[in-house]
């Protein structure tokens, strides 16, 4: 806690924030449709902000190039946890290299008894302007190309849970039943036990062992509805197990299915 590269980001509300949070975090809030981290494109939700943009937001709450970074978000359902994962991605890929997420997250934190604080945290501003990851994110055309050309070297994995995957559900955000075609699936809330920590790193391992395979630097692409669970999955994948060559597809299916031209739709099908 005493590491002077050490920088705490408290993800949550700012009001819960007030209620109570670790020591020496500052706050910077997650929200839907706009915030530090969000951005609307084009009708999209949750796309990464412009690179202007998010390095003055990590400018303005004190983010250096050597920072260790440690994200603080919510638990109450899966969402949060994938809030905390977008997060994290958001700052790898903006250049930093040392990101972790607070596991179990704040209500975690507190009910073991460890310190909290009310104290509001000003952020000392720092000037950063990082080496943007841009391998880390594929557009629509990049996927639909992988598609039509049926390519078994690469592998697309859908976050969503298995309902929506499989057409028995929709979202909100991208109501059409389906998936990629020949996307397998992965549901984001399988990787979290029932107090929303991460599962043991031998049955994440398990787990996408017998969905992607074993060979760490095949070409797996990850999407979800809008973008959270793909970067719950992302996070998962490269940063706990090391996947290396692991991409977001941002877009995702609400961009899949609602921009010409539309992608193809398999529905009803377990791949």
């Amino acid at each position: 806690m005493n590491n002077p590269r050490l920088l705490i980001i408290d993800i949550r509300s700012f009001e819960d924030y007030l209620k109570g949070h670790v020591p020496r975090a500052v706050n910077a809030s997650f929200a839907l449709p706009i915030s530090a981290w969000t951005a609307l494109r084009n009708g999209l939700l949750l796309e990464v902000p412009p690179a202007e943009c998010l390095f003055n937001a990590m400018s303005s709450i004190g983010v250096r190039d050597d920072s260790i970074i440690v994200v603080v978000g919510g638990t109450g359902n899966p969402r949060s946890v994938a809030d905390a994962a977008r997060v994290a991605t958001t700052l790898l890929y903006a250049g930093v290299k040392n990101v972790a997420i607070l596991d179990g997250g704040y209500e975690k934190w507190a009910r073991e008894g460890r310190p909290v604080s009310t104290d509001i945290i000003t952020p000392q501003p720092t000037p950063y302007r990082g080496v943007l990851n841009e391998a880390m994110f594929v557009a629509k055309e990049y996927v639909l190309s992988k598609v039509i050309l049926k390519d078994r070297e690469t592998v697309i994995v859908d976050a969503r849970t298995s309902e929506v995957y499989f057409g028995v559900e929709v979202e909100p955000w991208a109501p059409v039943p389906g998936h990629i075609p020949g996307a397998k699936n992965l549901p984001a809330p399988w990787l979290l036990n029932k107090d929303w920590t991460f599962k043991s790193l031998d049955v994440l391992s398990a787990m996408a062992s017998s969905i992607v395979g074993d060979d760490r630097s095949r070409e797996i692409i990850v999407y979800c509805g809008i973008g959270g669970y793909a970067s719950l999955l992302w996070y998962v994948l490269h940063e706990m197990l090391g996947y290396a060559n692991v991409k977001i597809f941002d877009g995702a299916w609400q961009e899949w299915v609602s921009r010409e031209p539309r992608g193809p739709v398999a529905v009803y099908v377990w791949e």
